[in-house]
């Protein structure tokens, strides 16, 4: 077995009115939030995704598909655990995650500690270990324009043997 690998997790999700804006488990103050079939967290969900694709284990649809009644409106941090639990039977251990939030109008700089705080207690790592970071999309397509999110990480596993 290799002893690292690396995974790479993408998500978008429409903006819109009248739903909160959830990153990373916390809830941000915001006009506008995400709209999906779960809570739309598109962090969690790009975590998510890098952590089964690092471990070999799909991705987040195969797991929680939009299709199954019982993830409306679900707390995305739950998809994130149970990730960290599928790579930990299989033999791995989360090292380190760089992330990237792209969304146009909201400030988040201040959301960066508590986001931080929230991913490293769900997957049980020092939160030294985890970078979140707030991009704009310049004025660019969707996110640029207001319209959506979007979210990109990078997961490290090391073997456990």
């Amino acid at each position: 077995m290799t002893k690292y690998r690396i995974g790479l997790g993408w998500d978008s999700h429409r903006l819109v009115e009248g739903k909160p804006l959830v990153l990373g488990g916390v809830t941000i103050d915001a006009p506008v939030g995400l709209d999906g079939h779960s809570d739309a967290d598109v962090l969690a969900h790009a975590v998510t995704d890098a952590i089964l694709g690092a471990a070999g284990l799909g991705d987040i649809g195969m797991h929680f598909p939009d299709t199954d009644p019982q993830w409306k409106d679900a707390d995305s941090l739950q998809f994130l655990a149970h990730a960290e639990k599928l790579a930990c039977d299989a033999g791995f251990r989360v090292v380190n995650i760089d992330s990237t939030v792209i969304l146009q109008n909201v400030k988040l700089a201040a959301y960066r500690d508590a986001i931080r705080n929230k991913v490293a207690e769900v997957l049980k790592m020092h939160h030294e270990n985890i970078s979140v970071k707030f991009k704009t999309a310049e004025g660019v397509g969707p996110v640029g324009e207001g319209k959506s999110a979007e979210s990109q990480a990078v997961v490290l596993l090391q073997s456990k043997y």
